[in-house]
């Protein structure tokens, strides 16, 4: 028994219309990721930018391009430059940039996709950036002053590049020159640490001998005041000794009896076995006896 046709055609007709209305139920809306913003077109034309989250759209009619607003790197291997000293050299830099949320579409107008806008905006840029700013430094300089360099590179890029891109920042990765350069670079660079090494032993023999010096004088200088403490000691003693003396000295020669007193105490009773004529016995007041009788 064969199919009815017109059974078989409506199957179909209601098929049809089944996708054309899921095709329209899921055509007509969309999500843009954080960190995105999307490029509604209708027909061709920008009709509006979509934010983060859930959009509507019309199915067949819109189509949307998405477009990143987060920060991005790109790097360049081998930036040919020639120093100040006329060195060439070959430069691996970095530059970080991010599209702004309100120049997404201006990029899309101008230029389409962010890969475009980087090749004319930034790529076509940095060569001739690095060169003016390379051209600045001597070959030693750009290797111990490579921060400076990048930051010098960074500010000539951001004010170079002009249009719906912010540069973030522009790293100076690696500098290298021919190989007989770099091993004169590096006996230049060991030389000049010698120098230095020298520079300061020579500064710290110098601090030591100074210290050593005043330590000497210290020493003499508490010598010398020592030995005038003791030298003044002596005299102020032999001062004191000498007044004492003259002191007694006179005490004695206002009073005779004390010295007799004196030599009574001090003799021991035994008279002198030889007498010289004329002399005096000791303690023996003759002439006070002889008037007595």
């Amino acid at each position: 028994m064969m199919a009815d046709p017109k059974r078989w055609f409506s199957l179909a007709f209601f098929a049809v219309i089944a996708i054309l209305l899921l095709t329209v139920v899921f055509g007509s809306w969309y999500t843009i990721d954080q960190g995105e913003r999307g490029v509604q077109l209708r027909y061709g034309a920008i009709a509006g930018i979509a934010e983060p989250g859930l959009n509507f759209k019309l199915p067949f009619v819109d189509t949307v391009k998405e477009v990143s607003v987060q920060n991005q790197t790109i790097i360049y291997e081998s930036v040919e430059s020639y120093s100040k000293d006329q060195q060439p050299a070959t430069l691996r830099i970095s530059v970080s940039y991010h599209v702004p949320e309100a120049s997404v579409e201006e990029l899309y107008s101008q230029y389409g996709t962010i890969d475009k806008m980087v090749e004319r905006l930034i790529s076509r840029r940095v060569p001739d950036e690095v060169k003016n700013v390379f051209g600045r430094y001597t070959a030693i300089s750009a290797i111990q002053e490579r921060s400076k360099l990048g930051i010098d590179i960074n500010q000539g890029l951001k004010e170079g590049v002009t249009g719906p891109v912010v540069i973030d920042s522009v790293q100076v990765e690696d500098v290298t020159f021919s190989d007989a350069y770099e091993q004169s670079i590096e006996k230049r660079m060991m030389a000049e640490v010698e120098i230095q090494t020298k520079r300061q032993n020579l500064e710290t023999e110098r601090i030591n001998a100074e210290i050593t010096v005043t330590q000497a004088k210290a020493q003499a200088d508490s010598a010398l005041a020592k030995a005038q403490a003791e030298a003044e000691a002596i005299r102020v003693r032999g001062i004191a000794e000498a007044d004492a003396i003259k002191a007694r000295g006179e005490a004695l020669r206002q009073n005779a009896e004390l010295i007799a007193l004196t030599q009574a105490e001090k003799w021991d009773g035994v008279l002198p076995t030889t007498m010289i004529p004329g002399g005096a016995v000791p303690f023996l007041n003759l002439k006070s006896n002889t008037d007595n009788q």
